[in-house]
C-alpha cells in the first residue's frame, strides 16, 4: 500500500542565534502520513533545534515549514498544536501533583474533572494506545515508563496528526521500551499518525522506523528508507569512522587477552550488603577495564555503591594498591577512587553551577591557596581544559550544566574526576541517554585511562558496548556475581543468557 505523502516538510531551514552558533544550515526533511520517521545524531548536530521549530518553540532564521501542501508560520507551540503537531520531551512535562486524567486533559473547560464524559474519552485513549493506567493516580507517583505513556497519550488526546517523541525511551528499562514500541506502531499503522522518532538506540530504529534522517553539524547527510540501512552505515553517518576505529581496538585487545603480569590495584574481600549484594571477592589490575554486566535490579550500581563506600550497611573489606579503605565516600575519595553515577544531574553534578565550578568540587585543594582559598583563574583555566580533553560542547567553562545536553553533561561528571589522583574509576551507566558520538568519546576516554595505568569498572546495560572496551565482564544476578569472562572467551549473547538466569550458554 502507498503510502499517503508528506504531512510536514521542512524546506532549506536554517538557524542562526544571535552569538553567532549556527544549529541547522539548510536542512531538508519530509515526514510522512502514517510512518516513523527515524531522526539520529550526534550532541550538537542539530536535532535539538529542529524538535523546537517544529514544536514552535524557536522559529527559524530561513526556510520554508510546509503542513499539509501549504507554508506555516509556527509562532509558538499552541500554533503548533493547534494544527496538529504534539511533542513528547524525554524529560517529561506533566504536573506531578496532579492525576492522570487531569495531566492527560489539562486545558480542557467546564467541569471536565467530574465529567463521565471525560472518563470515556480517557478510557478510549487507553483502549487506542494499548495502555491501561489508573486515571486517579498522581502522575508523581508513576514510574519514569509510566509518566512517559501518559504523556504519549496527551500528544493523542490533543488530536495530533504528528507526534515529535524526542527520545522517548532514553531512560527506559527494556520491558517500558516495548510498552512505547507498541503504541508507536498502533498510532502509525492503526491510526494512520505520523511520527518523528528520535532516538539514540540504532537498534531500536531499524526495527520501529520506515524512514531515517541523520543529521551531522546542521546538515542532513543521511536520509533513506530503514530497509536499505544498517546499524554500521547510520553509526558512520553519525559519527564517521570513529566507531570502526574502537571496534578495531577491541579486536586487538582480544587478540591479547590476559593482562598478565600487572600488578593488583583493586581486590574486594566478601563484600557484601543484605538484601542488595552477595558476598563478593574479587581482584581488579592495574590497567584493567571490568565491565559489569546485569539487568535492572541485578546488583550492578549496589556493587559500585559498596566499593565507594557509599552503602554503610555493606560489610567486608575494599583494599586499594594494598591498603585497606575505611567505610565511607570521603575515605574512598582519599585514597583514590572516582565514582560517576547513574544520575549524573541528581548525583554527580549541581545543575545551576558553572562547568568549572562543578569541576572544582572533588579538588578544591589543587586549585586554592593554602587548600583553603580558591582561585577563579584557575579554576576556569580546568573548566578550559576538560573541554579540549573531553571535546566537551560549549563556547566556555562559564555555561551552566543544565543547559549542556545529556553526553556532554557526563562528559563533565567523569571530567571532575580527571584532575584529581584517582587511581580507580567506578563509572556506573556513562553512556545511558546519550547519543553515539558521545558514547564513542567516553569509550575512548576509558581506554585512554587504562593505558595510562588507571583501572576502571563499568557498569552498562549496553552489553556491546562492554565487549568493545572492557578487557572482562563480570555477570550480575540477584546480588551475586554469576559469571567473571575474559571478553575474548565470551559474547553478547552469552552475556545476555547469563544474565537472564542460564548458567551456562553452552
Amino acid at each position: 500500500m502507498e503510502s499517503p505523502g508528506p504531512i510536514m516538510q521542512l524546506r532549506g531551514v536554517v538557524k542562526e542565534f544571535p552569538n553567532g552558533t549556527v544549529a541547522l544550515r539548510g536542512v531538508d526533511l519530509s515526514i510522512e502520513q502514517s510512518r516513523v520517521h527515524g531522526l539520529l545524531g550526534a550532541n550538537g548536530a542539530g536535532k535539538s533545534t529542529l524538535i523546537k521549530i517544529l514544536s514552535g518553540t524557536v522559529r527559524p532564521t530561513s526556510g520554508e515549514i510546509i503542513w499539509r501542501g501549504g507554508r506555516v508560520f509556527l509562532e509558538n507551540p499552541k500554533t503548533a498544536n493547534e494544527m496538529g503537531v504534539a511533542t513528547v520531551h524525554q524529560h517529561v512535562p506533566l504536573i506531578p501533583t496532579l492525576s492522570t486524567l487531569e495531566n492527560i486533559f489539562l486545558g480542557s473547560s467546564g467541569f471536565w474533572r467530574r465529567s463521565s464524559a471525560v472518563r470515556n474519552r480517557f478510557d478510549e485513549l487507553c483502549a487506542r494506545i494499548g495502555y491501561a493506567v489508573e486515571p486517579d493516580a498522581l502522575v508523581g507517583s508513576l514510574s519514569i515508563g509510566e509518566r512517559q505513556m501518559v504523556s504519549i497519550m496527551k500528544a493523542v488526546g490533543m488530536g495530533a496528526d504528528l507526534i515529535v517523541m524526542d527520545e522517548p525511551t532514553a531512560s527506559l528499562a527494556i520491558q517500558e521500551r516495548e510498552l512505547v514500541y507498541a503504541a508507536v506502531k498502533r498510532l502509525s499503522k492503526g491510526e494512520n499518525k505520523a511520527i518523528l522518532f528520535v532516538s539514540h538506540f540504532l537498534d531500536e530504529v531499524i526495527a520501529l522506523t520506515d524512514q531515517v534522517t541523520v543529521l551531522r553539524d546542521g546538515k542532513a547527510v543521511l536520509r533513506a528508507e530503514t530497509t536499505d540501512l544498517d546499524e554500521n552505515r547510520i553509526a558512520e553517518a553519525i559519527v564517521g569512522k570513529q566507531i570502526a576505529v574502537l571496534e578495531r581496538q577491541a579486536e586487538q585487545r582480544r587478540a591479547k587477552p590476559a593482562l598478565t603480569g600487572h600488578a593488583s590495584r583493586l581486590a574486594l574481600r566478601n563484600l557484601a550488603s543484605k538484601g542488595k549484594l552477595a558476598p563478593t571477592s574479587l581482584n581488579i589490575a592495574r590497567g584493567e577495564v571490568v565491565g559489569v554486566a546485569g539487568l535492572l535490579g541485578s546488583g550492578r550500581s549496589e556493587l559500585l555503591h559498596a566499593i565507594f563506600g557509599a552503602d554503610r550497611h555493606a560489610t567486608g573489606d575494599v583494599i586499594l594498591d594494598g591498603k585497606a579503605i575505611a567505610r565511607n565516600t570521603g575515605a574512598a575519595v582519599k585514597a583514590g577512587i572516582g565514582l560517576v553515577p547513574e544520575d549524573r544531574l541528581a548525583q554527580g553534578l549541581v545543575p545551576d553551577f558553572e562547568i568549572w565550578r562543578n569541576l572544582s568540587l572533588p579538588a578544591l585543594g589543587s586549585v586554592s591557596m593554602m587548600n583553603a582559598l580558591p582561585i577563579a583563574e584557575r579554576e576556569r583555566k580546568r573548566g578550559w581544559e576538560a573541554i579540549r580533553i573531553l571535546s566537551i560542547k560549549a563556547s566556555s567553562p562559564e555555561i551552566l550544566v543544565k543547559e549542556l545536553s545529556g553526553g556532554n553533561a557526563q562528559k563533565v561528571t567523569i571530567a571532575k574526576w580527571l584532575f584529581s589522583d584517582i587511581k580507580l574509576f567506578l563509572l556506573d551507566e556513562p553512556t545511558a541517554g546519550i547519543d553515539i558520538g558521545a558514547k564513542t568519546d567516553i569509550l575512548r576516554l576509558i581506554r585512554h585511562l587504562a593505558s595510562e595505568g588507571k583501572s576502571v569498572i563499568v557498569v552498562s546495560s549496553e552489553f556491546e558496548e562492554l565487549l568493545a572496551v572492557s578487557d572482562r565482564i563480570l555477570v550480575m544476578r540477584d546480588g551475586k556475581c554469576v559469571a567473571d569472562r575474559p571478553v575474548h572467551e565470551t559474547s553478547e549473547h552469552e552475556l545476555l543468557l547469563l544474565a537472564g538466569g542460564q548458567s551456562t550458554a553452552a
